[in-house]
């Protein structure tokens, strides 16, 4: 038992050290990404190739002055960020990362904890988000804040019904909420037996579109909006209270890039993980990068969408869309239980 659960210590701080790492260096990616979109540089000054500048910007928060407005509810604007950014980081205990990999004659499963209904832990954490929004909108006691938090919150509840229904097909073939046993169920065709290419395309195109305006990311950037809103439900925030939002946010799309890839790309399936179990992390991390780069891509590709427009894609296109594919899959399922 104490092995066990120093093991789990220990996953724990090294998923936390990498992910602390992995978000500071997307906030570079994202700078660079827009520096070659934007035909210029991007980062270059800190460090070689401005490597050095997710460090600098991490002090700078640290010791810039902490404004509290005086109007502001002072207990709720402290804790807003908190209930922002500890939801996204605790779904990552239950994303498995790798197979099962033999270190110093000792089997190590590749996630830090696992049971029978992860899927539904990560969609419920997932929801917990909005409530920090909401408070630091309404805390904030400024007008822009609480419209950006309240458009937040009807963009959560609009695109959260297509991105849950979007999942239903793939529990539908995997026949499992555990995360661990939807990857298995994708290990067929030596390694390629993904959801995504086996009834499930559209689901994926479905699960994505409804990410992106889960994590406020452009198109779906309307809770920020600072063309229209200064910066929306953090426009009061400084010092590393706004930086507690902007790490959520990161953390939030490395969150949805991973659930996507265990879900409907085979998770750390691949060719050749039977044999060299260690390819299981290779396979993980390169599609969580792809998808993350995707993210980026779009951030800087696409206009900003009118809010009658992403309503309307919400409730009118994506919701239905979700529902026929739910249809279309239990229909193929029951036709070909062999695809399973």
């Amino acid at each position: 038992m104490t092995d066990l659960f120093i093991e789990w210590i220990i996953k724990i701080l090294v998923i936390f050290g990498i992910l602390l790492t992995a978000v500071a260096y997307l906030s570079y990616m994202e700078r660079k990404v827009m520096g070659w979109i934007q035909l210029r540089k991007g980062p270059n000054r800190v460090g070689p190739g401005g490597l050095l500048q997710p460090l600098a910007d991490g002090l700078k928060f640290m010791f810039k002055e902490d404004i509290i407005p005086l109007q502001a509810n002072r207990l709720l604007f402290a804790l807003a960020p908190m209930l922002f950014l500890v939801p996204a980081v605790m779904t990552f205990i239950v994303i498995p990362y790798g197979s099962e990999v033999t270190l110093f004659g000792r089997t190590i499963a590749l996630h830090v904890t696992r049971f029978d209904v992860g899927l539904l832990y990560v969609l419920a954490l997932a929801s917990l988000g909005v409530y920090g929004i909401a408070l630091a909108g309404w805390s904030s006691n400024n007008k822009y804040s609480l419209i950006g938090a309240l458009r937040s919150s009807a963009q959560m509840i609009s695109y959260e019904l297509a991105l849950g229904l979007s999942i239903v097909g793939v529990l539908i073939q995997s026949g499992s909420l555990d995360l661990v046993k939807i990857v298995e169920a994708q290990g067929g065709w030596h390694g390629l037996k993904w959801n995504v290419f086996l009834v499930q395309p559209f689901g994926f195109i479905i699960f994505f579109i409804s990410a992106l305006a889960e994590t406020n990311r452009v198109p779906f950037d309307l809770p920020e909006a600072e063309a229209e809103l200064v910066a929306g439900y953090h426009t009061e925030y400084s010092s590393m209270k706004m930086g507690m939002f902007l790490m959520a946010e990161e953390f939030n799309v490395i969150t949805s890039s991973s659930v996507a890839a265990t879900l409907f790309f085979g998770g750390w399936m691949g060719p050749g993980v039977g044999t060299y179990p260690w390819l299981s992390i290779v396979y993980f991390l390169a599609k969580v990068f792809i998808l993350v780069f995707v993210f980026v891509w779009i951030r800087f590709t696409l206009p900003r969408f009118r809010y009658d427009q992403l309503m309307t894609l919400g409730w009118k296109f994506l919701l239905p869309a979700a529902i026929l594919n739910v249809i279309f899959t239990a229909t193929v399922m029951m036709l070909f239980p062999g695809l399973r």
